[in-house]
């Protein structure tokens, strides 16, 4: 149990201050101010314009079969990465809430400390990299009610173009 609760953080520290800063340009941590308050700052790097035009024209290049050069190359190879990382911190929370549900049908308590300490862990990662991504100032909620009425909104004007 020890030792699983121990790579867990290890998995947990990597994550954070490593592989979304290297991947994916986003940075969060938690910051005390003299006057004892604790404040969570979230960072991300600025894509730069001239990026995007290299990853689209290697996009293009690539897919009528003409040659890129190694700087044209690289930018998909950026984007798998991102890709990968985002897939694995979305997957991993949804393990761990199987896990918890299987540690308690099948009575196996002893276990569950271990289940909750990752599931909290990946959750705080989750967490704190969705807040680097839109925005830490942003709330998710008001984020999330602002997509789901606009979706709400677009489906009603299908409903009407069709009658």
């Amino acid at each position: 149990m020890v030792t699983i609760i121990l790579l867990l953080s290890c998995d947990f520290w990597t994550v954070k201050n490593v592989s979304g800063r290297l991947l994916v340009g986003l940075r969060w941590w938690n910051q005390v101010d003299e006057d004892g308050r604790s404040r969570w700052v979230f960072e991300s790097r600025k894509v730069k314009m001239r990026n995007l035009e290299v990853l689209h024209l290697a996009q293009c290049t690539s897919t009528t079969g003409s040659k890129t050069d190694p700087q044209h190359e690289a930018a998909p190879t950026m984007l798998d990465k991102s890709r990968v990382f985002w897939l694995g911190l979305t997957v991993c929370p949804i393990f761990w809430v199987i896990f918890f549900f299987s540690t308690i049908f099948s009575l196996n308590i002893k276990w569950l400390a271990v289940v909750i300490m990752g599931l909290v862990l990946q959750w705080a990662n989750l967490y704190g990299y969705v807040r680097c991504k839109v925005g830490g100032k942003s709330s998710l909620r008001k984020m999330a009610k602002t997509y789901i009425s606009g979706q709400i909104f677009k489906q009603a004007m299908k409903k009407t173009e069709k009658t």
